[in-house]
Order: structure tokens, then sequence, then C-alpha cells
């Protein structure tokens, strides 16, 4: 009777927690077909014509809900990750703490991927395997165990599956936990999402201090979605927001590289300005990550906030943002005071640059090897930056070439805008990048002359033919400096003769002698002025 009893009361509080299924049809969640990204659909599809079930999931649902374009479009399955992957040409198994499957659609810079994961089972710690330390340092204890948490009670492993309920009861906020049938265009909702989506409330599913020890990057997220949502009158639910100053110990417990990954996205939702505005508002700005501080602190400077600005831009255009680029924003004045540095100390242009982006690489960034490209974006934008001032070789015409050139050359722009560098050589390079090679070679060209004419000394101006009289010293001595060029020798005049006389001298081309018994200057030959022609005859051109 007692086991019957505790298995009654602890069976009432799970099926609270799992929530209650609710179906909403079309006419309640308004939702768009036309939005619904086809890939994604396909996905469904192909899993459910193989017999699983399948759902778009997430915060996909909810932009869809509020009349928006999702950005990414994610599918929860009751198939394991092992069965997706035999399903598609191209997935891939990724993870250790959540495995999932992307499923990659095209190639190249232009793929997509839809993100698949299978339902998980809603498990308390009491059945979890405790691991003394982290994700590095317990490698060995968490090899082939599915579920196990550390000893604040974060989450390690989560492999164990489960249904479709348990799966929204895993889930963080209850606009986040609503699953999609695009084939029954229905909506599916176990913890009221839908009336918190339409009262523009964002609350987390369960007890919220348990579920930020859980995972604590849910803090950040619930950061990220008031920032992301907060235009279109979201607020975070007071029970929701109350703990999230508390969480700050325990995301110092977050590895490194998952709270790189989360400062990333923090920063590329479109909404950076106003997501460093609400960790200052919930007292998160200071002491979680290195990173993190120093972008909260730089977020205030001119050329950060330029930067944080212009990626809002970028996404609200839905053009691609690279966080490579905002990156090496964020950390370009640590790499050019110590370019400056060590060109103070007589290292090359070249040389100073590139021991500078290793200093800060090691300072800052640390091992970044399992992020793409993203480091050795990073390296070639600084890079670029001396080789933008050599203009009157053929540089140019490779460097416009580079992949990264765009993103470099935006990166000039933005030390434009702060005054590090000249807008005339911007609007150079955007000249230069938009024109054909003819124009490109013309161009240089003209650089080339311009630097010439600065390194050479002033030319000599070239003597009028028929300069004006000009008076000489009164001792009769000839003016220093004269040009052997003058069409008439320098003149001395007495000043006790009429000034008719003076100038019928100047007229002859005859100096007169002076009283100091210097020789008289050496007379020139000039030469004579042709005839003027009679009216009505041609005047012959000069060979």
């Amino acid at each position: 009777m007692i086991k019957t009893f505790i298995q009654k009361i602890f069976g009432r509080s799970r099926n609270k927690l799992l929530g209650k299924r609710v179906e909403i049809g079309p006419q309640g969640h308004s939702i768009r077909l036309d939005r619904v990204d086809e890939r994604a659909v396909q996905v469904v599809r192909t899993l459910k014509n193989a017999g699983y079930e399948a759902y778009i999931v997430g915060g996909a649902v909810r932009d869809l809900m509020l009349g928006l374009s999702p950005k990414d479009f994610d599918v929860a399955t009751n198939a394991t990750p092992e069965e997706v992957k035999a399903l598609f040409r191209r997935a891939f198994i990724i993870g250790r703490r959540f495995r999932i499957v992307h499923v990659v659609f095209g190639r190249g810079r232009d793929h997509e991927v839809v993100e698949v994961s299978t339902f998980r089972a809603y498990l308390d710690h009491a059945s979890a395997e405790p691991v003394a330390g982290n994700e590095k340092t317990s490698r060995r204890e968490l090899a082939g165990v599915n579920h196990a948490v550390d000893a604040t009670g974060r989450v390690l492993r989560d492999n164990v599956w489960g249904t479709q309920e348990e799966d929204a009861a895993r889930r963080d906020f209850s606009i986040n936990a609503m699953y999609y049938d695009p084939e029954r265009n229905v909506v599916v909702d176990y913890h009221k999402g839908f009336d918190d989506a339409r009262n523009r409330v964002i609350r987390m599913i369960g007890n919220p201090t348990a579920r930020y020890r859980e995972d604590p990057v849910r803090a950040l997220r619930a950061v990220r979605f008031a920032a992301k949502l907060h235009a279109l009158g979201f607020v975070l639910d007071p029970g929701t927001a109350s703990p999230l100053a508390q969480c700050r110990n325990l995301l110092r417990t977050v590895p490194l590289s998952r709270m790189f990954d989360e400062v990333l996205k923090l920063l590329q939702t479109g909404h950076a300005l106003a997501s460093i505005e609400k960790l200052q508002e919930l007292g998160l700005a200071r002491g979680i990550d290195p990173l993190l501080d120093l972008i909260v602190e730089r977020a205030q400077g001119a050329f950060v906030r330029s930067a944080l600005l212009d990626t809002d831009r970028r996404v609200e255009r839905g053009r691609p943002v690279a966080p490579s680029f905002l990156l090496a924003c964020v950390l370009w004045e640590d790499v050019r005071a110590g370019w400056q540095r060590r060109l103070g100390s007589g290292q090359s242009v070249h040389e100073a640059l590139l021991a500078s982006i290793d200093e800060v690489f090691d300072a800052r960034i640390g091992d970044v090897s399992g992020r793409g490209r993203l480091a050795s974006d990073m390296r070639e934008m600084w890079a670029m930056q001396p080789r933008f001032d050599r203009r009157s070789t053929m540089a140019p015409l490779g460097l416009v070439e580079q992949p990264r050139f765009r993103a470099a050359f935006d990166f000039l722009r933005l030390r434009a805008e702060v005054g590090e560098v000249e807008e005339v050589l911007v609007d150079w390079w955007e000249k230069f990048s938009q024109a054909h090679d003819s124009l490109r070679r013309d161009m240089i060209d003209e650089v080339r002359l311009e630097q010439q004419r600065g390194k050479q000394p002033p030319r000599a101006r070239k003597p009028r033919r028929a300069a004006p009289l000009q008076d000489t010293p009164v001792d009769g001595a000839s003016p220093q400096g004269s040009n052997i060029a003058d069409l008439s020798p320098p003149v001395a005049v007495d000043v006790s003769a009429p000034m008719g006389s003076a100038e019928v001298a100047a007229s002859s081309g005859v100096s007169s002698d002076s009283s100091s018994g210097t020789a008289p200057p050496k007379k020139r030959r000039r030469r004579r002025s042709p005839p003027k022609p009679a009216a009505g005859e041609l005047q012959d051109r000069p060979d």
C-alpha cells in the first residue's frame, strides 16, 4: 500500500512535469506554409515515410507563429542517430554530450544544415552517473555512459532516448518546446508555449534554479532570447529572471570551448548591443568568461561598437555573418598595440604584425582548431591591412582577388569610420574593386605618378616672355639672383635723370656706366620680333 501510494504521488508529480498534450490547428497558430523551409519538410517526410515520428521543433516553430522567417530549422524524431544517418546520403553524427545528426544540403560555403535530434528521456539526477570532473578530466569515466552529471548537477551526458512528451519537458523555455507537423499543419504543445507566445512571456519549464544548474548556459540563452524578442514585446518571467544573477559561479564551470560558442551566438542574433545591455541589467556582464568580459568592455568604444552595429544590420538584411569578422574587430586593439610596439623595436611591417597576431591568439583565444577556418580567416583579415597601403605596384590586382578581400575591406572601412585610416583610401579600394582590369591598371599608374611627384623637388617655373620692368639699387650694382633667361639685362638708373631717359635706356638695351667703375654687364643678343603683318595678310606659323 505504501509503495502504491508513493508511486501514485511521484506519478502525479511526473505527469505535471511532463505537461499535457494540446494540438493547435491552422486557425489557431496561423503558420504560413510558404515560410517553412523545404529541406526541413523533406527531412520530416523522409523520416515519416520510414515509419518514424518527426516534427519541426524549437525556435523555428516560435518564429513561424510570430510571423517571422526562421533562420534555422531543427527536426525532432523518435529515430536514433544511427537510424537517421542511414536514411540520408549526406548525414553526420556529431557531439558527445548530446548526440545529434546534421543532414547536409548543398556544398561549399552555400551549404545548408538541418539538425535532427532524437527525443530524449526525462531523467532526474538520482538516475544519472555522478562524475567528479568535467568533460576533459573525466573522459575515461564518461566512455560508454549515456547519462551523467558532475558535482554541481551539470549534465555531462544526455543520450537516453524517450518519448515526445519527455523530450518537451527536457527543453528550456515553453515557447521553444512546441512541435510542428508540416504535413498535418498542426502544432503540438505540452507546456502552454502557445499561450506564452501570445502573451509575450519567456518562461522556463520546471524549476528555473534546477534547470540552470543542469545546464548553466541556459542563463545566456535566457539573455539572448530576451534581447532578440524584446522588440516584439517579450519579457522574462520573474521566476525565470530572478535566479540569473546566481548563475555566475555555475557558468565558470562550463568548458571554455562551449562558452566560446555561446558568446558568439549571443553576438550574432542581430541584437548584439541589446544582449550586452541585458547582461549588464541582469548582473551577468562581468566575471563569467574572459572573452565576454573583453567584449562588454570594448563595446563602449567606437570601433567595436561600429562592428556590433554592422553585424546587427547584416543579420537584419539577411546577409551572412562571420564570427571571424566580429572577433577580429574585438581583438584588433590588442593586435595593433603589439604591432606598433614591435615596429618601434625595428621589426619589419609583416614580421611585426604576424608576431603580434600570434601573441593575441595565445593570450585571448586559445585553441580554435575545431572551428573550421575561423583562425585563418582572422589572420588573413589582419594581415591584409598593411597591404591596402601598397597601391603603386601590381599587388592590388592580386589582393582584390583574395577570398577574404571583402571581409578585409569591410574591416578597413570600419577603421576609416573611427579615423584610423583616411577615407580616401577606402574610396579608392571601393572603386578599384568594382572596376574593369584596364581601369584598375590606370588607377595604379595614377597612384604611382602621384607618389613620384611627391618624391621629386618642385621644378623651376618657366619664365614669362615679357617680364615687368624692375627698379635697381641706387648704387648701380647688379641685382642678386638675376635670371640669364630674362629678355633684357638689369638697368642702372640714374636717380637724377628724368624718367624718360631711363625708359629710353631700357628700350635700347644699353646700360649706363656706373660711377663705381665696375664693368657694365655683358650685352646679350636680343631676338627681334618679326614685323607685324599688314591688315588682311595671313601670318605664318613659326617653325
